[in-house]
């Protein structure tokens, strides 16, 4: 295994005769102004860099050919007037800086037998897990450790199929060699970072540790995606003795490339473009990205401009929606042609216990492994500094002298939760309690804590908070419980999943779906400890974690099955299967409830519902779309046309010719209805493909508000034959004609004897 050792800082500063003082910029050319001279894009890009007194070879970063047409460059103030001016230039915006959205879910999803159950794993999913053999998941994240044993070459992997035009690049402390038939590719971008590296000044980030200049994964989130998504199964997996069992991903059979594209200061929008441009010319048929920004126009979004061309060429794209919940309007990554995926929790969980002096037992979560407080009680306190920060147990604000000895009460919230619990180590304090504020309700999120430590709810914190802050002598202890399986309820919709409704185009309902994204056991990093800490000596081969990070390359996993099991499937067609199986009721039987008040969730948190992969092999009918469609939908939109250029990579797209009358006419699974204050009747229209029986008659149900009449025609489809494509029209007519604002949800749902085609129905009322 690689050493620690090895670690080397990247050559940052002004390499490759960079200019300091640059800033990096995306470019986007209109290829229709490409002279018959030059033979290639790359070849024109250098060309009017150098016919604009701009030297190539100190300014150009990359090029791209897939992705987008364009380039990134690290320019100077002045050379912006001069590019802008070009006629060839579409548009150019600065360099991005996204950041990551950071076993028990292939039995949660039905993919793997149930240790607790004598049920087998249905065939259908067995005869898919073969077929996935000649999927090529791409995971651009922080690169892998190719050592962990999820990406060994499992018995009776066949040799990688020749379509395949990845590779293994060396670098430090990673050798070619170590890709196999499992892992069949690995590689790193780093010149946008570098760049921004070199502008701060001295090549470094502050606080962060040295970057090995490889697609080895120092960080351990994307080895973690990775093996979430594609692992081979490795039977007696742990997290230091929890979670105990077989982990494996989503798809075993899968193949696996990472794409290391996120550093030590974040994700890099240049870098990112760079790894969707060689992934889609890799021959990738999945590509996953638990990482994103901000809402932004789909024309500077990276992301979406990127996975519009994925998406054109038959590439699934599987995105995280981001950890920014439980607020409305928070989503990333809300473009249509992307699977957008949120997290929800898993039947399975890792209690521990809060004892106190005055006899109350409150019940939280710990992945604590080490010599536990034992039976005695000992002081506790809250606030164990000068000022309030310290309730917060951030840095530099614990008195050692209050703290040494006791139980640390501390609020969640600002710093890491990991970061709290070295803080209170280091302040000499015994153990931590860990307790929610309103932000985060009751979601408990489970870690692997250097010292005793539980996380609460907000009611038990609270109680918890009275207690100490009230008693003379308040005093507690903690007690670990393990690995319990089969909570109920379960799934709940996590707390920090970002929500929506679309902050870009709020006609198209977002999140899609959900899947299991909370206390997730994967493959992890041998350069760094499980809470990811400097200061985090332990070493494991997997690590437990949190986040729509986690959720995403589930979906990403789930996405290769069904593309083995329907090869001529679009990505629109996958994720449509997925959404319109995909369940809302928990294992209890009751609606799904948000673990950041307890109450029911809405298609605002969780899409469609938590996806079900068996279910989504089959869907009956579905919601397809083209490229063409999507462009209509963004001339809807109202982009300028070199902005829609600039996304759809069309030179030839001079007018919008075909523009829906309102976005929300895209043929999606969902529907999202706006109603304004001067508009109260909102009317689409859809269209339905046939992938179940030849002959196959379905009927359409309505449930919603009342205070919407909903009408659907024809409230009959009889296909005839298996592709038949028949359309429909919903009219969606508000009563409540003095309502000024709110939401309401409903559904939408297409039936026979065999299928049920179920599609959301999110309402808004605008001032």
């Amino acid at each position: 295994m690689a050493s620690v050792t090895a670690l080397v800082m990247l050559f940052l500063a002004c390499a490759g005769g960079l200019v300091c003082g640059n800033q990096t910029y995306i470019v986007y050319m209109n290829p229709a102004h490409r002279p018959a001279v030059h033979p290639t894009h790359a070849d024109w890009y250098a060309a009017h860099l150098q016919s604009l007194d701009i030297d190539p070879g100190r300014h150009l970063l990359y090029t791209y050919s897939d992705a987008l047409h364009g380039f990134a460059a690290s320019l100077l103030p002045h050379h912006l007037d001069l590019l802008r001016r070009s006629p060839a230039v579409v548009q150019l915006h600065p360099d991005p800086v996204l950041t990551l959205h950071t076993t028990r879910s292939p039995q949660f999803l039905g993919l793997a037998p149930d240790a607790s159950s004598s049920a087998a794993v249905p065939r259908p999913i067995q005869a898919v897990e073969a077929a996935s053999r000649d999927v090529f998941i791409a995971v651009l994240d922080t690169g892998v450790w190719p050592e962990v044993p999820s990406f060994s070459a499992a018995a009776g992997l066949p040799e990688v199929p020749s379509r395949w035009h990845g590779a293994c690049e060396a670098g430090v402390d990673f050798s070619p060699s170590l890709c196999n038939r499992k892992l069949v590719g690995a590689r790193s971008f780093s010149r946008g970072f570098r760049a921004a590296a070199a502008v701060a000044g001295d090549g470094t980030v502050r606080g962060k540790p040295n970057e090995y200049d490889s697609p080895r994964d120092r960080d351990g989130h994307g080895t973690h995606t990775a093996s979430t998504a594609a692992g081979s199964a490795v039977a007696n997996a742990s997290l230091l003795g929890y979670a105990t069992g077989t982990a494996r991903g989503m798809a075993i059979a899968a193949r696996v490339a990472a794409y290391k594209v996120c550093w030590a200061s974040g994700c890099f929008g240049s870098d990112i473009l760079a790894g969707i441009d060689t992934a889609i010319s890799d021959g990738a048929d999945i590509l996953s990205l638990s990482l994103g920004g901000g809402s932004t126009p789909y024309f500077r979004d990276t992301i979406a401009i990127g996975a519009f061309a994925a998406a054109e060429r038959g590439i699934f794209v599987s995105c995280s929606a981001g950890n920014s919940g439980p607020g409305p309007a928070t989503l990333a990554n809300g473009a249509p042609w992307i699977a957008t995926v949120g997290a929800g929790t898993l039947d399975r969980d890792f209690p521990a216990t809060a004892r106190l002096g005055n006899g109350a037992r409150y019940t939280g979560v710990s992945l604590y492994s080490g010599k536990g407080m034992g039976k005695k009680l000992v002081p506790a306190v809250y606030g164990g500094g000068r000022s309030n920060a310290s309730k917060l147990c951030l840095a530099g604000t614990l008195d050692p002298a209050r703290v040494r000895g006791k139980l640390v009460l501390c609020d969640r919230g600002v710093s890491a939760r990991v970061e709290k619990g070295a803080v209170v180590k280091a302040a000499g304090g015994a153990g931590m309690i860990l307790a929610n504020t309103a932000a985060n309700g009751e979601e408990l999120v489970a870690d692997s804590h250097l010292l005793p430590a539980v996380a609460v709810g907000k009611k038990e914190g609270d109680l918890i908070r009275q207690y100490v802050t009230t008693n003379p002598r308040p005093r507690g202890a903690l007690s670990f419980g393990g690995t319990v399986l089969g909570v109920r309820p379960s799934p709940v919709v996590a707390a920090f999943s970002s929500r929506g409704p679309n902050p870009v185009s709020p006609q198209i309902l977002k999140p899609d779906f959900i899947g299991p994204g909370v206390n997730i056991l994967a493959g992890w990093s041998g350069s760094i400890g499980p809470t990811g800490l400097l200061k985090d000596g332990r070493r494991t081969q997997f690590n437990i974690m949190s986040g729509t990070s986690m959720s995403c390359p589930h979906i990403s996993g789930v996405a290769a099955l069904l593309k083995g099991a329907h090869p001529n499937w679009s990505p629109a067609a996958i994720k449509s299967a997925l959404m319109t199986t995909s369940y809302v009721l928990d294992n209890t039987n009751s609606p799904l409830r948000d673990a950041a008040g307890g109450s029911y969730a809405t298609p605002f948190a969780y899409g469609a519902g938590h996806v079900d992969p068996q279910r989504a092999l089959s869907p009956g009918l579905v919601y397809d779309i083209t490229a063409d469609d999507y462009i209509a939908f963004l001339c809807s939109l109202n982009y300028t046309i070199p902005h829609i250029q600039a996304i759809t990579k069309r030179p030839n797209v001079t007018t919008c010719s075909r523009r829906f009358s309102d976005p929300g006419n895209l043929n999606y699974p969902s529907f999202s209805v706006v109603f304004g204050k001067k508009w109260r009747v909102v009317k689409y229209r859809r269209e339905l493909t046939n992938v179940g029986s030849a002959s196959s008659t379905y009927e359409a149900k309505v449930s919603g508000p009342g205070g919407v009449a909903v009408t659907v025609k024809p409230a009959k489809l009889m296909f005839k034959h298996v592709n038949q494509k028949l359309k429909y029209s919903v009219t969606f007519a508000s009563k409540e004609r003095g309502r000024s604002a709110g939401t309401a949800f409903g559904w939408i749902t297409w039936s026979n004897k065999q299928h049920k085609v179920r599609s959301p129905v999110a309402y808004t009322w605008k001032m």
